[in-house]
């Protein structure tokens, strides 16, 4: 199995929720419903020890998720769980369709454009509703790329690359 640094992060715990053990997640997956399902396995370092948690049982509040697991049944030991991250092994993720991405897979990915010219490196993806965002370069270099077909002609998260056709003036806006 990969080791905890090699897993992917899928949230990390809050606080406390109730008397009874329940934790409040902030989760960073579009899924949250299925990786935090009753049964779920999940992954945790507190210190330099590795921890496996279960989940026994999840409901959602006010579109997070509040869960319960194995073991953890009062607010003392769940308060010990606070500000932890969350991770799963890569192989353990949902397979998504063709054309879509997890942010994981394009994080560290160069940029270049058509005629081969580097951008840099994809340092985050962002958006929420709208369009997602490639976050390229850092400080006054950084780009921020529209995530849509007609600008990110070929992703290709096994070369680790992306090549852009990006619109006249959008690499000088930070110039």
């Amino acid at each position: 199995m990969a080791g905890f640094d090699d897993m992917v992060l899928v949230g990390t715990i809050a606080r406390t929720q109730g008397h009874r053990g329940q934790v409040i997640l902030n989760p960073y997956t579009d899924f949250p419903e299925h990786r935090f399902a009753a049964g779920s396995v999940l992954h945790t370092r507190r210190g330099s020890d590795e921890l496996t948690l279960r989940v026994t049982a999840m409901r959602l509040h006010q579109g997070r998720p509040v869960v319960s697991f194995d073991g953890i049944e009062s607010m003392t030991a769940a308060e010990s769980l606070a500000g932890l991250e969350l991770r799963v092994p890569e192989a353990d993720l949902t397979r998504l369709p063709p054309g879509t991405y997890y942010e994981h897979e394009l994080v560290g990915c160069e940029v270049v454009t058509a005629a081969g010219h580097m951008i840099g490196l994809v340092r985050a993806v962002e958006g929420g509703s709208g369009v997602s965002r490639l976050v390229v370069g850092e400080g006054r270099g950084e780009v921020q790329i529209p995530l849509v077909a007609v600008f990110c002609r070929l992703i290709d998260v096994g070369a680790r690359r992306i090549v852009v056709e990006p619109p006249d003036g959008l690499l000088d806006l930070n110039a």
